[in-house]
């Protein structure tokens, strides 16, 4: 057995093997996450307790230091806990959002093996070029930039070593953390979160499925002529490789510094992603689940590249009949379309105090659409997250009335809406909301959506989920 080889060897992947290595991989994971984590908690635990002083800004930079050394769920989870408003301190959150393309990468050594592992012995023959440096990385993965033999420029998305063992270690060590703080914070049951999280989780493990949902947003975007996705790479694609064609493009926050006195091409980018965005919701019922800024770069035309598909929730067709139903509740004050609507999402609203304040966040995410004028995404909006101050009020009356239990869809529903809309104020756009919303819903058929999401699936080998799943 060469060196390469050796089982024992940390850099070597062998969590694919049996079943006992990858539970020797979740054991060996546990001790990894609490030597990593366990002090910094124990700070927070004692800052919180024993009223112990805490400096956050080099406690939250530890903190994403070592998360990001973790990579895999934990890290995925301090992402997402830093897009939610008013999830995380101010410091933490912005310590955590680095976390979503400016991840530690493994090294040269890591990644030929994996590339081994992946395409076999001479590996590097199958490519005119494959950069040594990574390009971005992330929690689960890392992406190289490569060059075929035809001069086409590729992306090879790399995932780390051993995730199957840390996805299941972590899920694990996530569902005790939400048990604590169910104890201690009644506002929210957050069980439907944690199942939500673990599915999506395990997809995005299977890089062969992410090739089928970029092939499903190529179907469903193909009218879109300022939206650009990419196109993978059969033979050069595992379900722990995925190659695919580089798009160019330019970072979000980059776009906005270069183009800070152009209103109207921030304007135009702000409408081309709330269509790459929300064409497949409405059309398909399909959102992409992750809009945080690593996921898609900007052309310089103001065009939109949408850059990773491991998050993707598929919908029955009646919960989008049910976001449809809602805006309309709104709109025209009939109290029983809302109920309908949520009762549909699978809400207890046997307390009729829980319509008022699921109304609260309701009004609060379907406002710019209830106005027909141009304007920002939040008018009033004088800093801070997005929705900070809403989320905190509904998140105090919920924990008044004894709790609510949220369906699993609104994991990356409210993800997709939240990070948009910080998106579109980091652009400033100045949209009219209204008109964009109508314009997709327009005559809303269910049993066309129905159609279209039937035929796309099957086109792709992916099936739709049950609501009642």
């Amino acid at each position: 057995m060469t060196h390469d080889d050796d089982p024992a060897d940390p850099r070597v992947d062998n969590s694919f093997n049996d079943d006992s290595s990858r539970f020797s991989g979740r054991l060996k994971r546990y001790a990894k996450v609490g030597t990593s984590v366990g002090g910094l908690a124990a700070q927070v635990v004692g800052s919180r307790v024993f009223g112990l002083g805490l400096d956050r800004g080099r406690h939250s930079s530890e903190l994403k230091n070592a998360l990001g050394g973790l990579k895999g769920p934990l890290m995925k989870a301090a992402q997402i806990l830093a897009t939610i408003p008013d999830a995380l301190p101010k410091e933490y959150a912005e310590e955590l959002r680095q976390l979503q393309s400016n991840a530690p990468e493994m090294g040269w050594l890591f990644v030929k093996r994996r590339m081994q592992n992946e395409l076999g012995p001479g590996w590097q023959k199958k490519f005119a070029r494959f950069e040594q440096k990574a390009a971005a990385a992330a929690s689960l993965g890392q992406v190289h930039e490569a060059e075929s033999h035809d001069g086409a420029r590729l992306a090879c998305k790399l995932q780390y070593p051993d995730m199957i063992s840390a996805v299941e270690a972590d899920l694990t060590q996530l569902g005790i953390l939400f048990g604590i703080y169910r104890r201690y914070d009644k506002a929210i049951d957050p069980s439907n979160v944690h199942k939500e999280l673990a599915e999506r989780l395990r997809e995005e493990l299977d890089y062969l499925r992410e090739a089928q949902n970029m092939k499903l947003y190529r179907h469903m975007l193909q009218d879109e002529k300022k939206v650009f996705i990419p196109k993978d790479v059969p033979e050069l694609t595992t379900r722990r490789l995925l190659t695919m064609n580089w798009l160019e493009g330019e970072p979000l926050l980059d776009f906005i510094q270069n183009h800070e006195s152009d209103q109207d091409a921030r304007n135009q980018v702000a409408m081309n992603m709330f269509r790459a965005w929300y064409v497949p919701f409405y059309d398909y019922g399909v959102i992409h689940g992750d809009p945080h800024l690593g996921n898609y770069s900007i052309r310089k035309n103001g065009d939109v590249n949408l850059l990773d598909f491991g998050c993707i929730r598929v919908f029955d067709p009646s919960f989008v009949k049910g976001v449809i139903d809602l805006y309309y509740a709104l709109e025209q004050n009939d109290e029983a379309l809302a109920v309908q609507a949520y009762e549909s999402w699978g809400f207890d609203l046997s307390n009729r105090e829980m319509l008022d304040i699921l109304n609260i966040w309701a009004q609060f995410l379907y406002g710019p659409l209830l106005q027909d004028r141009k304007r920002t995404i939040v008018d009033d909006h004088k800093g801070g997250a997005y929705g900070a101050g809403i989320a905190y009020k509904v998140h105090q009356e919920l924990r008044r009335i004894g709790g609510v239990k949220p369906p699993r869809e609104f994991v990356l529903m409210d993800r997709a809406a939240v990070g948009l809309g910080s998106v579109f104020m980091h652009l400033k756009a100045e949209v009219n909301w209204h008109q964009l919303f109508h314009d997709l819903i327009g005559d809303f058929d269910y049993a066309a959506l129905q159609a279209r999401q039937s035929v796309a699936l099957q086109q792709c080998d992916l099936f739709p989920p049950s609501l009642t799943e």
